[in-house]
């Protein structure tokens, strides 16, 4: 994919050397820039404006600034390429540290006037918790039934349908 910021990368099968918790990580998790969180962009529809993207590892925004990477070289770019609605799936999120809420009301911002919108998906509780408790849960949409998307035995754009209604109808709910 010539507009994914991951684009002309050379992945290895046998060369493991990215870790999460001293544990390896297969090679084709991308690495950009974070110590802690890798990701891999499982799917982009730019006519349509979504991507998915899965993560793994420690979301560490105080010591690491991940927020902060992952803002700049990933999704930054995706934005310039017409990407306005972001699906992150947070099953292999293992925990959380926020701190500011700075880079996520900047990712808020870049992508609203397009309709767009920010959620995470199958997040474990203490990492919605600690999101909630940080005040990043206004720019971000995740909770109850955004945690139970059975997103893998599905099409991309069934998935993405299911979850830009139940989107669409909390906004609705929030505005009247």
């Amino acid at each position: 994919d010539s507009q994914s910021p991951f684009y002309q990368r050379t992945y290895s099968e046998f060369y493991f050397e990215n870790k999460v918790y001293n544990y390896y990580i297969h090679p084709q998790w991308d690495d950009f820039g974070s110590n802690t969180l890798y990701v891999k962009l499982l799917y982009a529809d730019y006519d349509q404006g979504f991507v998915f993207i899965e993560c793994i590892g420690e979301w560490n925004d105080l010591i690491e600034n991940d927020v902060m990477i992952f803002k700049r070289e990933v999704i930054d770019p995706l934005i310039q390429e017409g990407i306005h609605k972001f699906i992150l799936i947070g099953e292999n999120t293992m925990n959380v540290h926020c701190e500011e809420v700075d880079y996520y009301e900047e990712w808020y911002n870049d992508i609203i006037d397009e309709d767009g919108w920010i959620t995470f998906i199958n997040i474990h509780q203490h990492v919605y918790q600690e999101f909630v408790d940080s005040n990043i849960s206004q720019y971000i949409y995740m909770g109850d039934v955004l945690n139970n998307i059975e997103w893998r035995r599905h099409k991309p754009q069934d998935v993405f349908n299911a979850i830009d209604g139940l989107i669409e109808t909390s906004i609705k709910q929030l505005t009247y």
